[in-house]
């Protein structure tokens, strides 16, 4: 039985997510403002966040980033009543794995949280194992670590940031489309569910990684297909 932490101080709309997730046989922990659901969401136990961004005192942005500062992977779905693309950028790039935004179906909920449950690296080896090592341009992935430098400085990328970019290396030049990097990164099992979770996920990375996100050489939209990375220029190692 998975466990999830509801941080929501609508009591009406925390009870009603409450009885809806544990309906779906999950065990369910609530907590009504950011302090307590920061405390509960380090525990080891917890195994998905759902969290409100505007909630009393400490607000769901600062409880992302002093989650994701301390360490911690567990994944984190966003219910947020903001829709504008300068809002949801802040938010992933706070940490945030997913979101919803309000008013939200219950189907669409539940899609998202088993999506993150099922979220899982790719075995040690393999087939689909990735490399130890990627280059582009002048970007270098270690997926040891599961760490990105640029220029040789350390570029910070939230987790499914590191694997939309490792989806798209894996493949070497080949298009990925969104359904494809829905059901890979995000593990979505319906991916007819309307999202823009890839696109802005990519956003982020071309502003950390591209010289001039605008126009980018390396991290490129094929149009009514998807996306593929384009290695040329990547410096030779030894």
């Amino acid at each position: 039985m998975s466990r999830i932490l509801v941080v929501e101080d609508n009591a009406d709309l925390a009870f009603g997510l409450r009885r809806t997730l544990e309906f779906e046989g999950y065990s369910v922990v609530v907590a009504s403002d950011g302090e307590t659901g920061l405390e509960a969401a380090r525990d080891p136990g917890t195994e998905l966040v759902v969290l409100d961004l505007m909630l009393p005192g400490m607000d769901g942005f600062r409880v992302l980033r002093e989650l994701r500062e301390g360490g911690s992977r567990v994944p984190v779905l966003v219910l947020t009543a903001r829709s504008d693309e300068s809002d949801l950028v802040i938010c992933f790039d706070s940490g945030a794995d997913d979101y919803v935004t309000k008013p939200f179906s219950t189907l669409e909920l539940l899609a998202r949280v088993r999506a993150l449950l099922r979220r899982g690296r790719p075995e040690a080896d393999g087939p689909d194992a990735p490399e130890a090592f990627y280059d582009f341009g002048d970007v270098h992935m270690d997926t040891r670590s599961r760490t990105v430098e640029k220029a040789g400085a350390p570029v910070g990328l939230t987790p499914k940031e590191f694997g939309l970019l490792l989806a798209l290396l894996k493949r070497d030049g080949a298009v990925a489309t969104r359904s494809e990097l829905l059901k890979e990164v995000w593990r979505y099992a319906n991916t007819d569910v309307a999202t823009r979770t890839v696109d802005i996920h990519m956003a982020e990375l071309r502003r950390k990684l591209e010289d001039d996100p605008s126009e980018p050489r390396h991290l490129l939209t094929v149009r009514k297909a998807g996306y593929r990375i384009r290695r040329e220029g990547a410096p030779a190692r030894s």
